[in-house]
């Protein structure tokens, strides 16, 4: 299912001006209707490539429909597709005349399949499975056939549920090992498969739970989305909720109390308080809480026990400055109403953090950055250029002689961000080119003279580096500014993504949120005028890693626009480095002979062969010996765990200070430390900081000037 494996987050321009699509009037009673009917206008119209609504194209999205309500082919049966296929090449024409029959239909069977498949688990779970038998469970759903009949529908849920409790029934079969051997009295095997039996159980109510909850709207939200999927990976319908998180996601902000939800077994539970949210300053939420009831200030509560979690969210947020009063049942059954004060609520890991690196007497900065995060609607809030020059100038201060940009997963954002953080590097000049559905082209450039880091530079990306990041990595790249680490190439997203609200369109309030379209309107490309497309960007150093075998990126994704090329623009490469080639040659050399390095290869290729074996035996013999073979694999995999490299992370004065009043915060910063000691990539990155000094002849920037 290549749908799994797309980037969320995208290079975006917020559309200011809807001119462009104010001149048609749109009218339809139907709310549904309405909006097929503007977003099939705009996809139309605005789409930089768009395509034709034909039988092919309804075909496709017929099969993709099918594919999300059902992905592991458990709800259908082959006679209940054969139904549905009457519709098969009829899509395109009723989207044409803003007809929803087939959708309607389809919504309908589904729900009716939902109930027969809960009754079927409902069924299989009371009695106990027998380990002893010799059966396989396939776990290729992409392959698998639709099962001709019901009864073949029950005994692949049957398998499927097998399998959940044989993994739990061998973990606990492990555990009673342990303990008879110590002498110490266990379970029985009959009770140790009750138990397996009941785990799964529970998690499969709450998977029912969530797919009864799911109401007619979702899946024509999702039925949208895939209409508009069709023209790229990157081109979908945002539903309200979704157009909520995107925003929070983009800015790293919203309006609330700081808290994390999650829903179980029917109850809404605290499992995270945000660190410096009202929530954790109350000091009377706390993690493990369910949430009965919510009121707003002085109103009546409302009862949010069996509650949409989504819905329970937006009565837990609002506005600024407004209270809420939660009535939560504690672990210990007593209940209590704790009153909170609402506020901007600022998402820590959105945001980019620093780290000083001591190798010896030597000092190098290293700055991870999640994604190119801007506000929108606030151009005075956090966002991720100034936020970077501001720990440049930090780094400066604390005598860092060279930087690592550390963009590994990071999946993109704002590419105005990305223009700003590029110039923040280079004197001036074009940063990205961008050109529109009709071949014009524009420069995005930086046009401040000013150089907030000269020195040294070294930029970290992987498969999952996408959009922005590829932006900012190939403009290094191609300026000859920064050294480029890591996997092979990168993901390959090289279009440009608007947001464009519906009501907006309609220039009609009356309709309420009825959510967004987000439209592919542009591709970009590097100043030397390739795209990223498909092709993303080469590392100059290239360092296995364990995905390295696997398939992802836009390549691997549906519908991708293809790779193409366009003039290149006017940009001088930076040239305050000489002999670059021969710190590229001796980081490769070093890589080659580090023991990790095969080990690594290995375990990638081992991955690779286990995403391949989809049988699964469900005799108890045959799955401990399955799995005491994958443990010795694991066991071997762990020494990579245990390298840990010759350096000293510390926090930057700044931060040291904020540790005194927020204990979160300084131990997330430990743990990141620790995970930077056995980072390979970044000891790497280190010795080609250290090497572009010693080799590359860098010259005053004074000097390069001159």
């Amino acid at each position: 299912m290549k749908r799994n494996y797309k980037i969320l987050t995208v290079v975006v321009l917020i559309a200011v001006a809807l001119w462009g699509f104010s001149t048609k009037k749109f009218a339809d009673p139907n709310q549904d209707k309405l909006m097929l009917q503007v977003m099939t206008y705009v996809l139309e119209r605005g789409h930089y490539d768009p395509i034709e609504f034909n039988d092919s194209f309804s075909e496709k999205l017929f099969y993709d429909f099918i594919e999300v309500a059902d992905p592991f082919k458990g709800f259908f049966t082959q006679p209940d597709i054969d139904k549905l296929a009457a519709y098969k090449y009829s899509l395109d024409d009723q989207i044409k005349n803003t007809d929803i029959t087939f959708f309607n239909h389809f919504y309908l069977m589904l729900t009716q399949r939902i109930a027969v498949a809960e009754q079927h688990f409902n069924e299989i779970v009371k009695e106990p499975f027998d380990f002893e038998k010799t059966e396989v469970f396939n776990a290729d759903y992409e392959q698998k056939p639709f099962v001709a009949d019901e009864a073949s529908l029950k005994n692949r849920w049957r398998l499927q549920l097998k399998f959940s409790v044989l993994s739990n029934y061998h973990d606990l079969v492990e555990e009673r090992n342990k303990k008879l051997e110590e002498g110490q009295e266990a379970k029985s095997l009959q009770e140790i498969e009750a138990e397996a039996r009941e785990t799964v159980t529970k998690n499969m109510r709450d998977f029912f739970a969530s797919m009864n909850e799911r109401r007619r709207e979702d899946w024509f939200y999702s039925y949208l989305s895939l209409v508009a999927e069709a023209f790229d990976p990157h081109t979908s319908y945002l539903s309200p909720q979704d157009k909520d998180a995107f925003d929070t996601g983009m800015s790293g902000k919203y309006f609330g109390i700081g808290a994390r939800l999650q829903k179980k077994e029917g109850d809404i539970n605290i499992v995270e308080l945000i660190s410096g949210g009202p929530a954790w300053r109350n000091q009377e939420l706390e993690v493990g809480d369910k949430i009965i009831k919510v009121a707003q200030g002085d109103e009546e509560p409302v009862n949010v026990v069996g509650m949409r979690l989504d819905d329970a969210i937006k009565l837990i947020k609002g506005p600024e400055k407004t209270e809420v009063r939660l009535t939560v049942k504690r672990m210990d059954g007593s209940q209590r109403v704790i009153s909170i004060v609402r506020e901007e609520i600022e998402l820590e890991e959105t945001y980019l953090k620093t780290s000083l690196i001591k190798d010896g007497d030597a000092s190098f900065g290293i700055i991870n950055l999640p994604k190119f995060y801007v506000d929108f609607d606030n151009p005075k809030a956090r966002n991720a250029a100034e936020d970077m020059k501001q720990e440049l100038e930090r780094l400066k201060a604390s005598g860092a002689e060279g930087v690592i940009i550390d963009l590994r997963n990071n999946g993109g954002g704002s590419l105005q961000t990305v223009v700003e953080m590029g110039g923040l590097f280079i004197e001036s000049g074009p940063i990205v080119q961008v050109r529109s559905s009709g071949g014009k082209r524009s420069v995005l450039a930086d046009k401040d003279s000013s150089i907030t880091w000269d020195g040294p530079l070294v930029i970290l990306v992987n498969e999952l580096s996408a959009s922005a990041s590829e932006i900012l990595a190939a403009a290094m790249q191609d300026y000859k500014r920064a050294i480029v680490i890591g996997s092979k190439q990168t993901y390959g997203k090289g279009t440009v993504q608007q947001i464009y609200g519906l009501a907006d369109i309609l220039n009609d309030n009356s309709v309420g949120d009825i959510g967004a379209l987000k439209l592919t309107i542009q591709k970009f490309y590097r100043v030397d005028g390739s795209s990223t497309q498909l092709e993303g960007v080469k590392s100059d150093i290239v360092v296995p890693d364990r995905y390295s075998y696997i398939d992802i990126g836009e390549k691997d994704s549906e519908n991708p626009l293809p790779w193409d090329k366009i003039e290149p623009a006017k940009y001088k490469p930076w040239d305050a480095y000489k002999n670059l080639n021969q710190v590229i040659k001796r980081s490769q050399e070093r890589i080659a002979n580090r023991p990790q390095t095969a080990l690594l290869d290995e375990q990638a290729k081992w991955i690779q062969f286990q995403r391949s074996e989809n049988e699964i035996p469900l005799k108890y013999e045959l799955y401990a010996s399955k799995i005491a073979e994958n443990e010795k694999a694991i066991e071997k995999f762990k020494t990579l765990d245990s390298y840990t490299y010759n350096l000293d992370y510390q926090s930057l004065p700044y931060e040291v200070k904020l540790f005194e009043s927020d204990s979160t915060l300084r131990l997330k910063r430990e743990r990141w430390h620790k995970d930077l000691k056995k980072d390979m990539v970044i000891t790497e990155a280190v010795d080609v900081l250290k090497d572009i000094k010693q080799f590359a002849q860098h010259r005053p920037l004074a000097a390069v000037k001159d």
